[in-house]
């Protein structure tokens, strides 16, 4: 069954929302509770979770802990998933500095750049290293995603290495369009299209 890349984006808001119900000691929550909180329908959300079998009881809703697990097997983050950063710009390094991501189940290794010595990595909690070391360090550590930061001019081919030594996923924060492999999943961010999104809402008088 081939699952709609937007339901698995929705995953991710539903492991939240249970997180945050289980820190508050809730046990159990109704499908139109968790849609709420998710900022869903209850039938999109019972919807997704049908891709991954069948959870809850009519009338009882679903175990909080339970749902949430599954979610998380689901995701890969039953365990911590490994993770390169390419680019140790400012952007980079800022990302680097989040202490958000194991929290969510990832785990940042290290860092790489075409001039690590110019790096300041006083505030940067991962060691930086040269690219020339992207692919072995990749295979070694069997690291299937990373995170790319560098230039529009370099990003193609940073790409190109991330996929030959093996990454499966890609966070793309290069101003470009990346070209892979089918088997390869890129999810790009653009904070300048991101603004100006929200530009068009904003009261113009």
């Amino acid at each position: 069954m081939e699952i709609p890349r937007k339901a698995i984006y929705r995953l991710s808001i539903y492991s939240r929302c249970l997180k945050r119900l289980l820190e508050n000691g809730i046990e159990t929550v109704s499908s139109s509770a968790l849609a709420s909180a998710a900022g869903v329908k209850p039938a999109q959300l019972r919807k997704d979770l049908a891709y991954f079998g069948q959870f809850g009881t009519r009338g009882l809703g679903y175990p909080v802990e339970v749902l949430l697990n599954t979610i998380r097997e689901v995701l890969g983050r039953a365990k911590l998933q490994p993770v390169v950063l390419v680019g140790a710009g400012n952007l980079g390094r800022a990302l680097l500095r989040y202490d958000g991501f194991r929290k969510e189940g990832f785990e940042v290794l290290a860092a790489f750049d075409a001039k690590p010595d110019e790096i300041d990595e006083s505030r940067i909690p991962v060691p930086v290293y040269s690219d020339d070391g992207l692919e072995d360090f990749i295979k070694e550590n069997k690291v299937r995603m990373a995170i790319v930061c560098v230039p529009a001019e370099h990003g193609q081919a940073v790409a190109n290495k991330l996929v030959d030594a093996g990454v499966q996923a890609i966070l793309n924060f290069s101003p470009i369009v990346l070209q892979v492999p089918e088997h390869v999943v890129v999810t790009r961010v653009d904070l300048a299209i991101e603004l100006e999104n929200l530009s068009f809402f904003i009261d113009r008088d």
